[in-house]
């Protein structure tokens, strides 16, 4: 018997109304309550990101007090800061991947929504957020103005680990290059340079990256039309 599959059992059109806004009332809390574990664990990785990092500037202040920049800072430096960037790429990961969680429990949300207007369609006026499932409806739910995509971004939490890591590898640049011999001006300017391109892979590798993970989520309740 083991491995066997059950056929699959026909919709029940005999459920009572009230079990039905109950499992639907349950789903929606166990969204919820996933959405704040998510947030949770961005703002975890994030402070701890931001954590080491203080502790990379404090640490990198006392050596080269000691040393006073001398071969052993240059040493030091490139030994801590590049495991300072590694844990800020995973955190950036990490929450990269989050905002695409996000995205798919607020769908969901949505879609209960859609159900609950079914049972109850003389309530829409009252529902601030959205019950559609497309992408405008997702935006619906998020707030006011957050359909300004490049503006979000750049306030989000994701970029601004980014900016973090792009500073933590032009400065790994730029000692590289002074280790090497390049003067102070020129190892200045490869810092500036690798920093601003880091920025600007980000943004874009965000946006790409972002984007096809919603493109992945298909709407069932988008609104006529689209």
């Amino acid at each position: 018997m083991q491995g066997r599959q059950l056929p699959p059992s026909s919709p029940r059109t005999d459920v009572p109304e009230a079990v039905r806004v109950q499992i639907l009332a349950t789903e929606h809390w166990s969204l919820l309550a996933t959405r704040s574990i998510t947030y949770g664990a961005i703002f975890n990785r994030a402070s701890i990101f931001l954590t080491v990092v203080s502790a990379a500037v404090v640490a990198l202040a006392l050596v080269a007090q000691a040393t006073e920049f001398g071969d052993r800072f240059y040493v030091f430096a490139l030994r801590v800061l590049p495991l300072a960037l590694f844990i800020g790429v995973a955190t950036y990961i990490s929450i990269i991947d989050a905002r695409i969680e996000d995205f798919w429990l607020v769908s969901g949300m949505n879609r209960l929504r859609h159900a609950y207007l079914e049972i109850a369609p003389e309530l829409e006026p009252y529902f601030v957020t959205s019950h559609h499932d497309d992408e405008q409806g997702l935006y619906e739910t998020y707030g006011p103005g957050t359909d300004v995509r490049l503006i979000r971004q750049l306030a989000s939490t994701s970029m601004l680990v980014g900016a973090i890591d792009a500073a933590l590898a032009g400065v790994i640049a730029g000692l590289v290059a002074k280790a090497v011999g390049a003067g102070s001006e020129l190892s200045l300017v490869i810092s500036a340079v690798v920093t601003s391109v880091i920025v600007v892979l980000l943004v874009y590798a965000t946006r790409r990256i972002t984007e096809r993970g919603r493109r992945l989520f298909k709407p069932r309740f988008a609104r006529l039309g689209q």
